[in-house]
Formats: structure tokens, sequence, C-alpha cells
């Protein structure tokens, strides 16, 4: 059990063991459930306990939440805690895609109760509708800004930074899978990343890639013998596996010496990779092996960013040279 579980009540805890035991979600995934859900319930106590009204939000405990007073909460007071979030509540205003991501929460833990373990016979998010999100298209560099983000690496671990962001630029891996990399997993020409839900792909490393890997090989530090750290391929100073804070400072500090928008991150990194292979010619069904998507659909935004791709798709058409016959 994660320390936090100590600060949820049996209901609650049981439903984060089936996402962390059964549906194999990461340890991130499983902790945003329980942030969500105990800002939703220190919610309904503070609606329905004006006892608590002066109380910090922050020291509501939610370790009284049984079966009964789950089933008692009705749509109205769901919509209400959205309503607290929108208008500012006790942490501040939540963006639309913050409030989407607690609605998903919330109904997630009453298909639980009422689909999967049958405790419920109601389940008052069936009707519930989640904030509507602006979907734009994601960020990208172009290919002479990856150039010159590659270009710009320099200092102390220059090697080794190098390639973090050759692999972020040709492979598109998330940051989490590169911090997640043991040095066992690099395999020939090939890579094994171990994506979102513990899913297991396998990646082929093209020359650059395999270039930085061996020059970085050559002298990555010995990590300290230590379970968790011991296989690591990317190793800190301290000689502990890079956490996902620390790769995000690295590709922050090339960004700004590239002269870069300094909002790329490596999630943008990996967009850049997604759109330079689909905008030479890697097809979407790849494509969604390459990152790992579970959905098609996921991977189908990226075939947005290019107007070039798609006017191709349009003049590639059998029927784009038929004229109508003159009469």
């Amino acid at each position: 059990m994660a320390d936090y579980w100590q600060e949820a009540p049996p209901v609650l805890q049981e439903f984060l063991n089936y996402h962390e035991s059964i549906l194999s979600h990461s340890s991130k995934t499983v902790d945003e459930y329980f942030l969500d859900l105990r800002a939703f319930f220190r919610y309904l106590k503070l609606r329905r306990d004006p006892s608590l009204a002066d109380m910090p939000f922050r020291e509501i405990s939610i370790l009284d939440v049984d079966l009964d007073f789950v089933a008692s909460i009705q749509l109205s007071e769901i919509y209400g805690f959205l309503t607290f979030l929108t208008g500012g509540g006790k942490d501040g205003k939540a963006e639309a895609s913050t409030r989407a991501r607690k609605c998903t929460a919330i109904r997630s833990f009453y298909d639980y109760l009422s689909v999967h373990t049958h405790k419920l016979e109601n389940n008052p998010t069936q009707s519930l509708n989640s904030p509507k999100l602006r979907k734009g298209l994601p960020r990208y560099l172009s290919l002479s800004e990856s150039l010159r983000l590659l270009e710009s690496v320099s200092g102390p671990n220059e090697v080794r930074d190098y390639c973090i962001l050759t692999l972020f630029l040709n492979c598109g891996l998330r940051v989490g899978e590169l911090v997640g990399l043991n040095v066992q997993d690099v395999r020939d020409d090939t890579i094994r990343v171990l994506g979102k839900g513990n899913k297991e792909r396998q990646l082929y490393l093209n020359e650059a890639c395999l270039e930085a890997l061996a020059a970085y090989l050559a002298q990555r530090p010995e990590p300290k013998d230590e379970l968790r750290h011991r296989d690591a391929l990317f190793v800190s100073r301290n000689k502990t596996r890079l956490t996902t804070r620390a790769v995000e400072n690295i590709v922050q500090k090339a960004v700004n010496q590239a002269g870069l928008d300094p909002k790329y991150s490596p999630h943008k990194l990996r967009h850049t990779a997604a759109t330079l292979m689909l905008n030479n010619g890697v097809d979407i069904r790849t494509l969604q092996d390459v990152l790992g998507h579970e959905n098609l659909g996921t991977t189908q935004i990226y075939t947005h960013v290019s107007d070039g791709n798609l006017k191709m798709a349009v003049d590639a058409n059998p029927l784009a040279q038929v004229r109508k016959q003159e009469e």
C-alpha cells in the first residue's frame, strides 16, 4: 500500500487497490484518483456539515466516509463540486482539464462500486457530463529547431543529456518511460519500453540513437547498489536513477540554451518525434505502436498538424484528375 492510503477509508482503499493491482495503472494515476476523490469527499462533508466551515479544507478527514455515505450522493452534489472548483473553492480556481479529470475519477469510482463489485444499485454518474475541453493541436519543434536543440547541449553531463534528447526526439518516449529505462532494456538495435498500464513495447533504435547510447554507456557512472538505482540507464551525479523532475530540468536547460520557447517540455519533444515521423511517411497505425497509444484516436491528433499532408492526401485520390466533360 502507498503511504497516503492510511488517509483513505476502506471503501476508497478497495477502489485504489483495484486500479493498482488489477488494472495495473501506474502509481501516478492511482495517486491522482486518490487526491481527486479526497477533494470530492472533503467538499461533500463541508457542504453537509456547517460546523466544518471554519476548518481548513485540507484538514477535513474523510476516514469516516463509508458505503452508505457514498450511496447517498446525488448527481446535483457532483455538479455542485464542479461549480465549487470553478469558483475557486478552497484550492484556487480549477481549469476545465482539471475538472474533467476529477469527473473521470468520480465516474470510475462509481463504476467500480456499481458494475464491478455490485455494492451499489444506483450510479449517479450515469448522466454526468464532463466539462468541455478545448482541443488544441499538439505543439512541436520543426526539424531545424530540433537540430538547434541537439546542438545546444553542453555542460558536464553533455553526453548523457544529448542521449536523452536524442531518444525523446527519435523515439517519442514519455518522460516516465525514459526515467524507467534500465541498462538491460537496450538489446542490440532495440529498446524495451514499459509504458502506461505496465504495457511493454519494443522500439527499434536508429543510428543516431545507437551512437548516442554507445557514447553515453562508455562513460555512464556506476550507480548505487540499491534495487531502485543499480540497473538505471540514466544516472544522476549522485549515482541515483534520474527523476522525472531532473529530466524536465535537463530539457528546459537545453531549450533555453537553444533560444527556443521555454514552454517546450519533454512531452512536447514526444509530439515533435510523432510529427516528424508522420510527416516523413510513417503510417498512423505504425505511429500508434511506436507511441504506445492504446486507442488510435489518440494518435490521430497528429494527422491534423500538417496541412501539406492533408493536401497530399487529397491530391493522391485517383479522381483528382477527373474533369467534367463538356457537352
